[in-house]
């Protein structure tokens, strides 16, 4: 696809640089609120991280790396996709991941809301619960991410930028006092080697083995922007070399940290890395008290500029099926002055606020119940373009050995198999364990109904869209 699209807009600019690319993988990635989930399995923790980096992260890394450097194109994954199984394939996949991030902003949003009391003080105060506050506050900072990404990609990348650091520098902090900690005092839980083996017996060492292996998620998004990008045939190879170590680091480290600072038992799962910072300091000098109103306003920051990263990347991806006819054409027009899809990010914010309503407002009533199922449906829609992934990397490795300038993943067709393999094996897997219903659940037969019932429903209405624009793109339709 070339810039100049079918509309007659003027061309998508150019204007993130290597530096914006490992930014934006970082917070595209990087979740501190992972850190907490992990550390309150326990030291084992640790080693499942390691096994997740290993089997999914590395393979996910390379993968991306060969295919954004053979097609830096606009629609990352959905392209890939496409030029690998055609349209059809490549319609589903893009319609999976584009639907699964409108129904992930919520969440996020309100764990920012949360956060954000931290800054004043008010973390215990019951604030947060009160959605007259909670709402506002989440609709304001989803919008605001959507007018800073329109008005350009050269401006809104200064948000996820901002994001960026303002994820890792709460991270970089609590590793630096975990630390501390481990030089001057004693672990908050036992760390030795039985402790640092987790129990596969456990359907919990399974579950947490699944959701950190899909924290590493989110390498292949920037490639979604793919002419957007200066040099992308390089750079966005180079972006997943530098970012990913640092991100396999913060999660490692920062998990470690967590656990040697606060008792497992008492690690709260949204407010974890705040207890942490409070637990650090403690025995550190009283002027450093500042350190944890900053850390909530980075962490709050953070969040904001993640819900950016992933509302302007699947956007690219509706943008470019909207070019593609299977959305309605207006998803693929560029805004005249600030050459930016303005109307694939429109709809997907206008999207995200209507699940933000759902999940806030409709608390105790049957709304409430609705949303809840559609976040486990969203756990398994989630990995639907991960599978494409790795089978696409193979299929392309398989068809095209070698062409100037793609960066080809390690060990030749072997190291392919074992690279593709590796990753498409952990993600099939996470979809097993997403359909198996916690132990504490009252009706586990009700629960896969709703899970697997409900990612079929969006599947099928993903395939009725695209059946009814194919017919019209065949002209079966006319005016």
């Amino acid at each position: 696809m070339n810039n100049e699209n079918e509309f007659g807009k003027p061309p998508l600019l150019r204007s993130l640089k290597l530096r914006d690319l490992v930014l934006f993988n970082l917070v595209a990635v990087l979740g501190l609120r992972h850190l907490a989930i992990s550390a309150n399995f326990g030291p084992g923790a640790l080693a499942l991280w390691g096994l997740a980096a290993l089997f999914f992260f590395i393979p996910q890394g390379l993968a991306v790396i060969e295919l954004s450097s053979r097609f830096p194109n606009e629609g990352g994954i959905y392209f890939w996709t496409k030029q690998a199984l055609g349209e059809g394939h490549g319609f589903l996949c893009g319609w999976c991941y584009w639907i699964n991030n409108v129904l992930y902003y919520p969440n996020l949003l309100i764990t920012s809301a949360v956060i954000a009391t931290y800054i004043v003080g008010k973390g215990d105060s019951g604030f947060s619960g009160n959605w007259s506050y909670v709402l506002p506050a989440t609709l304001i900072a989803l919008w605001l991410a959507v007018i800073i990404n329109i008005v350009g990609v050269g401006t809104g990348k200064w948000l996820q930028n901002a994001g960026a650091l303002g994820t890792y520098i709460p991270g970089l902090i609590i590793i630096l006092l975990g630390i501390h900690g481990a030089i001057y005092g004693p672990p908050a839980n036992p760390i030795n080697i039985s402790t640092l083996i987790p129990d596969f017996s456990d359907f919990g060492s399974l579950n947490l083995l699944s959701a950190v292996a899909f924290a590493f998620a989110g390498l292949e998004l920037v490639s979604t922007m793919g002419d957007e990008v200066e040099n992308p045939k390089r750079n966005l190879s180079r972006s997943v070399f530098i970012a990913a170590p640092l991100i396999a680091m913060a999660y490692v480290l920062g998990t470690a940290a967590l656990l040697w600072l606060v008792p497992k038992q008492e690690i709260n799962v949204v407010s974890g890395i705040l207890q942490a910072i409070s637990n650090g300091i403690g025995n550190l000098p009283g002027s450093l008290r500042w350190l944890m109103p900053v850390c909530a306003a980075l962490y709050t920051l953070g969040n904001i500029g993640c819900v950016g990263a992933w509302l302007v990347g699947p956007a690219r991806v509706a943008f470019v099926i909207g070019l593609d006819r299977y959305f309605p054409a207006w998803f693929g027009k560029v805004h005249p002055t600030w050459r930016t899809p303005y109307a694939a990010i429109l709809v997907q914010a206008s999207l995200a606020t209507v699940f933000l309503l759902l999940s806030i407002l409709g608390k105790g009533t049957t709304v409430e119940e609705v949303y809840l199922i559609l976040l486990d449906t969203q756990v398994l829609i989630y990995f639907i373009p991960y599978a494409y992934l790795f089978i696409v990397f193979l299929l392309h490795r398989i068809r095209a050995e070698a062409c100037q300038g793609v960066v080809l993943a390690p060990g030749g067709r072997p190291g392919a198999w074992i690279i593709g393999g590796s990753g498409l094996t952990l993600t099939l897997f996470a979809m097993v364990v997403a359909m198996i219903p916690p132990a504490s659940s009252a009706h586990p037969m009700l629960f896969r109904a709703k899970v697997i019932g409900g990612a079929l429903g969006f599947i099928l209405v993903g395939g009725v869209i695209y059946g009814i624009a194919k017919m019209k793109n065949k002209g079966t339709f006319r005016k």
